[in-house]
């Protein structure tokens, strides 16, 4: 599965983007007003290779939630049990990330790819189907639901869980190959069955309590930058628990020395699940030439993850907004993307992506609907 989606990613078409530039010149507007949505506009025509691109809308959250072996360093003050809590949340629509869907008009999909402690699940159905690379085929279940259906009334739980959390990385290994490939190809099947649904634009969400350990270790090894340089204070610690946190990053580091190019041995080494998991939904993504909007730390640590399996899948990648995690910004830099919205934000579960989900449909909507000079009537300079 991650051999051909690889090889179904392909370049920006440039000639969409020259046909997208060509109409921007002859709208309504002076030449360059609308500044980074222009730009933005033909990026997303040279991802579709149409001009104008498709309306990204109907929009789907996919939140991918796992814990994290190092959380037994204490790298993070909120106890481990927090990651499955919060999916409850989640599934109740009381988080953040729900009411920013709700304004949005998002569905919001909630994917168990490693959470450590039970799940409380209440009433929403499991329509997951187990990766045969983890548990073998799954025989016909006459009580699971059908296709895939992007409600925005109704948070959605998969349960696809490669293995209850990873290990500590600083002892070993977080995953073995074979456990991180596995996520990634839960990321890869979750993008398909989304945009199969329906979606014409991709939301990343995150959760783990303790991630955005692995989300430093991950951006340092894949763009070389200093584990301080990289790290941040997460959902808020003191400074003695962010030299320990910046010293355990560092020690991971030199541990494994992961090699930037082999994405899925940094993953294994240093990642976590939702972040493999992560880089299989932008991969997928890019296969379907469906634009993901990226969220915060986790989303951009997973982007470079996915950009190294497959450069060209930048292509499909928006910076939704920047974190105030000092790694999100050394990452978009070396992916080259530029936020949308800079609000200091910090969350997590898709919350930046969502708000700045309006500023790309409505980059879109400009090449739909905005009438030219001619069609107007309107004289030009």
């Amino acid at each position: 599965m991650l051999e051909t989606t690889i090889a179904a990613i392909r370049p920006a078409d440039e000639a969409a983007m020259a046909a997208a530039r060509e109409l921007h010149s002859r709208l309504t507007k002076p030449a360059g007003s609308l500044g980074a949505l222009e730009e933005l506009s033909v990026r997303l025509a040279g991802l579709a290779g149409a001009c104008p691109p498709p309306l990204p809308e109907p929009a789907a959250v996919a939140i991918f939630a796992g814990d994290h072996g190092v959380h037994a360093q204490g790298v993070s003050p909120w106890p481990q049990e927090v990651t499955g809590q919060m999916i409850g949340n989640f599934l109740a629509g009381g988080a953040v990330v729900n009411a920013f869907a709700r304004q949005a008009g998002a569905s919001v999909t909630v994917v168990d790819v490693g959470v450590a402690n039970p799940l409380p699940v209440g009433p929403v159905a499991d329509d997951s189907v187990p990766d045969p690379a983890v548990s073998g085929p799954a025989a016909p279940d006459p009580t699971r639901p059908g296709p895939t259906v992007l409600d925005p009334a109704l948070p959605r739980l998969v349960v696809a869980s490669v293995r209850r959390g990873t290990r500590d990385f600083t002892v070993t290994a977080a995953l073995t190959r074979d456990e991180a490939l596995a996520a990634v190809r839960t990321g890869i099947r979750i993008a398909d069955e989304l945009i199969d649904a329906g979606a014409r634009i991709l939301l990343t969400g995150d959760m783990g309590i303790g991630n955005t350990t692995p989300a430093a270790a991950l951006i340092a090894a894949f763009t070389g930058a200093d584990p301080l340089d990289a790290t941040g204070r997460g959902t808020g610690i003191d400074d003695p628990t962010y030299a320990h946190k910046v010293a355990v990053v560092r020690a991971a580091l030199t541990r494994h020395a992961p090699d930037p190019t082999d994405p899925l041995g940094v993953l294994a080494a240093v990642g976590g699940l939702e972040h493999a998991a992560l880089a299989g939904l932008i991969l997928g993504a890019a296969a379907r030439r469906t634009p993901v909007l990226l969220d915060g730390v986790i989303a951009v640590s997973a982007a470079l993850a996915a950009a190294a399996f497959a450069p060209d899948a930048v292509c499909a990648m928006v910076a939704g907004h920047r974190s105030a995690e000092p790694g999100a910004t050394v990452a978009l830099r070396h992916l080259g993307l530029d936020p949308l919205i800079d609000l200091g934000l910090r969350l997590g579960e898709g919350t930046g992506a969502l708000l700045a989900l309006p500023v790309v449909t409505g980059a879109v909507r400009v090449l739909h609907e905005v009438a030219t000079f001619d069609s107007a009537g309107v004289a030009e300079k």
